[in-house]
């Protein structure tokens, strides 16, 4: 039978690489084992971990992810919710919380296998926002206990020192970045009014960046980058969940695509390129996760050349 080439005199053109959308993706990712808000969340998209939580309930339970599913690692030492996390899948921080009765300065480690505890905040508090690494953490603002706070403590893998002053004190919001280039942004402040304020932080103080489009609390933020930029994700607008997600240049924040699911109060990791949120809630516990791919970022698959 003769070839196409021998009729036509050129062969099919095929593609070598799928087409880089146009505009930013989710899409839907594996599903946790237990369902949960208030975690700590570390990693990228396809090395991610959860932590800690309300089920509700306190929990200690820790899942891994390798972009598809979820999988049961070494519990935290203490059950605890209202968390926040840090760093990497195998080099991860949590901090910060709500223990058995009040808001506790906790400390644990996790080297890709086990919980390890570490000195704790200087601070009790929970619904701090956080980011960094392992070594080099930032926990900002929260609840310690009935009032949100200003203040700032950075961690160097040992020890919890006094770290710059937020402009404005507020708590539950998003953090993105790495200790010399970081921001937080969102959250409540002291009268429970949702914020759109957004601060970055140089590693000693912390300036004005831009606004967030929509005033949001109770949403997170993903951006384990080396500059101020970052994803905020969902949240609540004070009236209803919302999926939204905004992107964040360095100077000014744009409306992203949403969530497929409306949520807030669960975990995300990842950065602008690739990301994800999971569990939360919606009016109920949800155990879904959902992945993010970035405008202009190609898909993962490949198209063979014949």
């Amino acid at each position: 039978m003769a070839e196409y080439k021998g009729i036509k005199g050129f062969k099919v053109q095929y593609l070598d690489q799928d087409p880089v959308p146009a505009v930013a993706a989710w899409g839907a990712g594996g599903v946790l084992g237990t369902a949960r808000i208030e975690l700590g969340a570390a990693g990228t998209q396809t090395a991610g971990l959860v932590f800690g939580g309300d089920v509700p309930g306190n929990t200690n339970v820790t899942e891994a992810y390798n972009g598809s599913t979820w999988s049961p690692v070494a519990n935290l030492n203490s059950p605890i919710r209202a968390n926040t996390g840090a760093g990497t899948q195998t080099a991860a921080i949590s901090f910060s919380g709500f223990g058995a009765t009040t808001q506790v300065g906790n400390t644990e480690e996790y080297d890709g296998s086990t919980w390890s505890v570490n000195n704790p905040l200087s601070t009790a508090r929970n619904q701090v926002m956080g980011f960094g690494i392992q070594t080099a953490t930032v926990c900002a603002g929260g609840t310690p206990p009935s009032t949100v706070t200003n203040v700032t403590e950075e961690y160097d893998g040992t020890n919890w020192t006094a770290g710059g002053t937020l402009t404005t004190a507020r708590a539950d919001g998003g953090g993105a970045g790495i200790l010399t280039a970081g921001l937080v942004f969102g959250g409540y402040d002291g009268p429970n009014a949702n914020q759109s304020v957004t601060e970055q932080y140089d590693g000693t103080s912390w300036t004005a960046g831009g606004s967030l489009n929509t005033a949001i609390k109770f949403n997170r933020g993903a951006g384990l980058q080396t500059s101020n930029i970052g994803l905020s994700i969902g949240g609540d607008t004070g009236t209803a969940a919302v999926g939204t997600t905004e992107s964040y240049d360095g100077t000014s924040w744009s409306t992203d695509t949403p969530m497929s699911t409306a949520r807030y109060r669960g975990g995300a990791g990842g950065n602008t390129s690739s990301a994800f949120y999971a569990t939360g809630t919606t009016g109920s516990l949800s155990s879904a996760t959902e992945e993010y791919t970035g405008p202009g970022v190609l898909e993962t698959k490949t198209i063979t050349v014949s």
